[in-house]
């Protein structure tokens, strides 16, 4: 597929909002410290369209169905606008599967990113006080607990995040072809 700057652009930019939004999700759903200066930057970077869809679209228990909503219309409008600039066509059903596959691996690859950059901090500076590197501990701490309950760590050793790591690719080659 040959893209153009512009696409690539178009690319950029909104998944950089998307990569935004689905952060405001995970922090809501692995309940982070929403005091952190991160967290405060990422509710007020999303608060302007989140806040008047809350007003739509009520939350279920802990998921904040507007953010999911809004990751989903981010990830629409990337698709939509990358055909559109590709004058090229695609049935209403391939942009649902596009838009829900999209967001899917995005969602994946910010974990990805979240579990790697947990694993260097895990080696560089174990117990950092740093407000990022605590909000990378609060979203990865799940998946760490979640797999821990399957494969225990060996000693000193914990190989969980190996396993992380091959879920999360083996999902991303799943999507990857359904990925704009």
């Amino acid at each position: 597929m040959n893209s153009s700057p512009l696409i690539m652009l178009v690319k950029v930019l909104c998944n950089l909002y998307l990569f935004v939004v689905l952060l405001r999700l995970v922090l809501q759903l692995t309940r982070a410290d929403f005091y952190n200066p991160v967290s405060q930057g990422i509710v007020k970077a999303t608060s302007p369209f989140v806040l008047p869809l809350r007003k739509i679209i009520p939350s279920i228990g802990r998921l904040d169905t507007a953010t999911l909503v809004l990751a989903f219309v981010v990830q629409l409008l990337t698709v939509f606008l990358v055909v559109f600039l590709q004058n090229a066509a695609m049935p209403p059903v391939g942009y649902a599967i596009y838009t829900v596959a999209g967001t899917l691996y995005h969602l994946l690859d910010l974990y990805f990113w979240a579990m790697l950059i947990s694993v260097i901090l895990s080696w560089v500076a174990p117990g950092a006080s740093h407000p990022g590197a605590l909000l990378v501990g609060q979203i990865t701490a799940p998946l760490y607990r979640l797999c821990q309950r399957f494969i225990p760590p060996l000693g000193g050793l914990d190989l969980s995040p190996i396993f992380i790591f091959l879920a999360i690719s083996f999902l991303k080659q799943v999507l990857a072809p359904y990925s704009i």
